[in-house]
């Protein structure tokens, strides 16, 4: 059944890694930093962290993009393989490589406007640090220029920078190349490399089953916490119910149909007979009525209930039904 899972899995998504990195201004903090001895100070008790050779703000735009990046991320894909990649929806995939692409495009634009005023910041910087130093150690002037040398030259900024996108497709090692220089080292190469992909072949097959359960589990489990915290933000306003907290639902229920590539048709029907039974109201028709709130509150318990039972349950089933609803859809395009 791995083998149905896996090439059903590669034509459903894709998995998709981000990074993002720029100069963060910091480096490593030191005892002397803070007008200790190094002797005083035990590495077994105590890690000093960094400090910051520019103040946060300087950074703080480019720090923004990578945190929202991230999130993406986070919110639109499933970690596959212990978070190695992540795995992205077929469904999901035009919107989200745009929002990356629009996310890299303000990187470059904030990473130039941070060059622009690279030197001008890096002074100022000395002039900041020359007044804590004065506080800290007795030589101060030694103590900043040991500070501007931590500071890199305008012109090797730029190796410091990247917004990567990669897009890949699930697939196992066949067999791994060989570049060998002797006859004697080919026979044991070849056959580490091979038993090497071998067992990295059964390991992905093995994991493709897990993988699909737990993204059934995850979306169950959020399925249970967004009912939760629904319930709490109605319990707890003045109005009794707001707008946005309805639209958070009609949003999620969107969210997981373009995140549902394993078809949990069961959540899928409960989030749906949800949305005809509960959102065909306003929030201000729900103030109006104790009646139609307390048919909301009853709506989402239940909603909440029906998830996490769902969550805890065995999927073997669905995952097995996906494998084969692909299989057969394989078949047929054939």
């Amino acid at each position: 059944m791995e083998n149905n899972l896996l090439s059903v899995l590669t034509r459903e998504g894709v998995l998709i890694k981000v990074s993002v990195s720029f100069w963060r201004g910091c480096k490593k903090l030191k005892a002397e930093d803070l007008g200790l001895k190094s002797e005083d100070v035990s590495n077994r008790l105590i890690s000093l962290g960094h400090k910051r050779l520019l103040p946060k703000e300087a950074t703080q735009a480019l720090a923004l993009i990578e945190g929202r990046a991230h999130s993406l991320i986070e919110s639109s894909t499933f970690p596959f393989l212990n978070g190695l990649a992540h795995f992205l929806p077929n469904a999901k995939l035009a919107d989200v490589t745009g929002k990356l692409q629009e996310l890299q495009l303000e990187f470059w634009l904030a990473k130039e406007a941070f060059l622009k005023q690279y030197g001008s910041l890096r002074s100022d910087a000395s002039t900041e640090w020359y007044r804590m130093a004065a506080k800290l150690v007795d030589d101060p002037d030694r103590y900043v220029s040991s500070i501007e040398a931590a500071f890199p030259l305008p012109n090797q900024m730029e190796r410091y920078y990247a917004f990567s996108i990669q897009l890949f497709q699930i697939s196992v090692p066949e067999r791994l190349g060989l570049d060998l220089v002797t006859v004697a080292d080919q026979q044991q190469v070849m056959a580490a490399r091979e038993l090497a992909a071998r067992e990295a072949s059964v390991q992905i097959r093995q994991g493709v089953h897990a993988f699909v359960s737990e993204c059934v589990a995850s979306l169950r489990e959020q399925t249970a916490k967004l009912c939760r915290e629904m319930l709490a933000s109605i319990n707890g306003c003045e109005t009794g119910v707001h707008q946005k907290t309805l639209n958070r639902l009609v949003r999620f229920i969107d969210q997981f149909k373009q995140m549902n590539f394993a078809n949990d048709s069961a959540m899928e029907n409960q989030l749906e007979q949800v949305r005809r039974d509960l959102l065909s109201r306003t929030a201000e028709e729900y103030r109006d009525s104790s009646h139609a709130r307390r048919k909301l509150r009853e709506g989402l318990e239940q909603l909440g209930n029906r998830a996490a039972e769902l969550a805890r349950a065995d999927t073997s089933e669905l995952v097995g039904r996906f494998g084969e609803l692909g299989r057969r859809k394989f078949h047929l395009a054939a």
